[in-house]
């Protein structure tokens, strides 16, 4: 007893709805912290334009005098506001299954038929493969949207992550959001490169010494890091520079660290500096950066980062039409919008050499 082709593809549909409803994509595990934060902060814009503005104030512009009596006093006209302008993106991931597939399943499809026919078997069955099927579409977009919220965006089609924001590289150059670098110093982050792992407490001083500095500039530009993000060799680094610097390592609680060949966190100005697994790999391998991911370390103000969904856009579940010539039937999920910043010097990255 056969499923019609409709049926088929609203079982699909229906199946990644489920999913999707049930384990949104923005509670994932901390293994990837930055898709967290930024999932759970994210800002939804109306569709229809090229770009995604983000007005930014990088002036007050001052005209303060001193007076006395009569004095003569001027006034200005205030040109205080820039727009960012970030062009908004478009990713799919999709499965398909052709009746071959289905067949070896113990699964039929007929076109004709009113529907509501098929087994309880063949219900079973399909349930399995499409429950399979969904849960790798989402776990597969998953990862590898995770990793064009970090890389540049090497393609002409492809979304411009922190890498390109928050350039460790080339601070001083490039357009983010169509702004120069260059000829614009206050839409720079902190970037410290080379930072030597530290084996004197010397060394340890100035490793420190070279974060705080960052922290300070984040501060002074645009508030409080909240979220700081590392790869495993800064941060055994830094384990280092505060063991060589004389500096007890603490439990969240303030308790002292018991006799214990681990550490279960560790903390920069309270906030904890959160390993990314993805980093050790760059990526598994999508990139070949002149400085490896697990080197480097970010003080982020997710206030001044955003992810910016268009409205009605954000991992959307399709089913497109079975094509006239293939008896092939598919599933997709796509996502439509950028990663945006209204102040890319409240950001800081670091690196070891």
């Amino acid at each position: 007893m056969p499923f019609t082709a409709q049926e088929l593809q609203d079982s699909g549909k229906i199946a990644l709805d489920y999913y999707l409803r049930n384990n949104p994509i923005d509670q994932v595990a901390v293994e990837r912290p930055l898709l967290k934060a930024l999932m759970g902060k994210k800002k939804s814009f109306p569709g229809g334009k090229q770009y995604i503005v983000e007005q930014l104030r990088y002036r007050y512009q001052s005209n303060f005098q001193w007076f006395n009596g009569a004095s003569i006093v001027t006034y200005n006209k205030r040109v205080t506001v820039e727009q960012a302008q970030y062009p908004w993106r478009s990713a799919h991931d999709g499965f398909s299954l052709d009746e071959d597939r289905l067949a070896q399943n113990g699964i039929t499809i007929d076109d004709g038929g009113s529907g509501g026919n098929a087994s309880s078997a063949e219900r079973v069955q399909l349930t399995n493969l499409l429950t399979e099927s969904t849960e790798t579409l989402r776990l597969g977009f998953e990862e590898k949207f995770s990793a064009a919220l970090h890389l540049r965006g090497s393609g002409t089609d492809d979304m411009a992550g922190l890498d390109f924001l928050v350039d460790i590289e080339n601070a001083a150059v490039g357009t983010p959001g169509v702004i120069n670098r260059a000829t614009n110093t206050w839409w720079r982050s902190s970037v410290s490169t080379a930072m030597v792992v530290p084996t004197t407490a010397a060394q340890a001083t100035t490793f420190l010494g070279l974060m705080e500095t960052g922290w300070r500039a984040c501060v002074k530009n645009g508030g409080r890091p909240d979220t700081i993000l590392a790869g495993a060799g800064f941060i055994d680094a830094y384990i280092a520079a505060l063991t060589l610097n004389g500096q007890q390592i603490t439990y969240a609680g303030g308790e002292a660290r018991k006799i214990d060949g681990g550490v279960s966190g560790i903390y920069f100005k309270g906030i904890e500096i959160q390993w990314c697994p993805e980093f050790d790999d760059n990526f598994g391998g999508a990139v070949s950066p002149a400085i490896h991911w697990t080197k480097r370390c970010y003080f982020l103000n997710t206030k001044t980062i955003t992810l910016r969904p268009m409205e009605g856009q954000d991992m959307v579940s399709r089913k497109p039409p079975r094509v006239y010539d293939k008896y092939v039937y598919y599933w997709a999920l796509t996502w439509r919008g950028a990663m945006t910043s209204n102040r890319l010097n409240a950001n800081a990255v670091f690196s070891i050499a």
